[in-house]
């Protein structure tokens, strides 16, 4: 048993045998969080150690690239006007990040688009805010950055501390914006709540790519952040807008795991419908968590998209405090 499933499968048993943790409930099973982790905890939780952890470079087209360190993958568009990149991972990395960024021929980072406000894909802000960057996001995702916030994995929960002033968005948009930087047309779009309340989908027009930030999870079951305005039909919903505006040759960066396709991404909604309605159909019939999590709704599809005993419970969770949502 790795240290990570070994931490989980403890906040999941002190989540179940100390319901005085829980806040809010629907159902009397159901805690709506187990412990409140630091974030020294949570890193530990998911195994990430920032000493050994390597920045993984791919060049996916002509001045695009993508990075993968430990937190949410990050894109890089590098040329003559300068260096865009979305997401930022931990400041922890930035010296690693910027080693691999000047391998690509970028000397500072000019723009820092956060697809969301989560601490794995925007506390390099920290850093970068520093620095002079301009941040970017989704207005909904400043004002989360405005306070402390609590991530609610459903059987552990993770703080995230307020942003001080120079790790805030400099720039924030509603539903559409534009960048035109090294020779192309960059779309930022938000179609409604989906991973959280606040997520924006990176287009970058000229090389056909688009990254979706978690909103689309290539590397297993998505989190739906549902304590702070994540929807399982959001999701869905937001998903198939960037599916709709692409095409089959379209480079689909996800949040998480490998660049992929278009295709991949059809299949990632076909399976999100699907369990979204088998889950609603066991709720309807008043089915508790526990009883659905026995029902194993997600059988079929656990192997493809590589659960394991640490994060089905969490997927599962979510997806029904979402369905279940007043």
């Amino acid at each position: 048993m790795t240290k990570a499933v070994g931490l989980f499968g403890l906040a999941l048993s002190l989540a179940i045998a100390s319901p005085a943790l829980a806040h809010g409930s629907k159902a009397a099973d159901t805690p709506s969080h187990g412990p409140v982790m630091s974030a020294d905890q949570i890193y530990s939780a998911f195994g990430w150690d920032f000493d050994k952890a390597e920045i993984k470079t791919q060049k996916v087209a002509d001045g695009l690239y993508v990075l993968f360190g430990l937190g949410g993958n990050i894109a890089v568009s590098v040329g003559k006007d300068g260096t865009l990149i979305v997401d930022d991972q931990f400041p922890q990395l930035m010296p690693k990040i910027k080693a691999a960024l000047k391998e690509i021929g970028s000397e500072d980072v000019d723009f820092v688009v956060n697809t969301h406000w989560h601490f794995d894909h925007a506390d390099g802000n920290l850093a970068l805010g520093k620095e002079g960057s301009w941040i970017v996001s989704q207005s909904n995702s400043r004002a989360m950055m405005l306070d402390d916030q609590i991530v609610n994995f459903g059987p552990f929960a993770g703080e995230q501390k307020a942003y001080p002033a120079h790790a805030l968005s400099d720039i924030t948009f509603d539903r559409t914006m534009q960048f035109h930087i090294n020779g192309q047309k960059i779309d930022l779009l938000h179609v409604g709540p989906a991973h959280t309340n606040g997520d924006t989908a990176v287009l970058f027009r000229g090389t056909n790519a688009v990254h979706l930030g978690d909103v689309f999870n290539n590397s297993g079951y998505p989190f739906i952040d549902a304590d702070n305005g994540g929807d399982l039909a959001g999701m869905i919903a937001f998903c198939q807008a960037v599916h709709d505006t692409i095409d089959d040759d379209t480079i689909v960066i996800p949040g998480h795991g490998p660049v992929t396709d278009r295709a991949k991404l059809a299949r990632y909604i076909e399976v999100l419908t699907i369990i979204q309605g088998r889950v609603q159909a066991l709720i309807d019939d008043g089915k508790s968590l526990t009883e659905i999590m026995a029902a194993k709704p997600t059988a079929d599809f656990d192997e493809e998209f590589q659960a394991n005993e640490m994060m089905l419970p969490s997927f599962l969770s979510r997806v029904y405090a979402s369905l279940t949502r007043e």
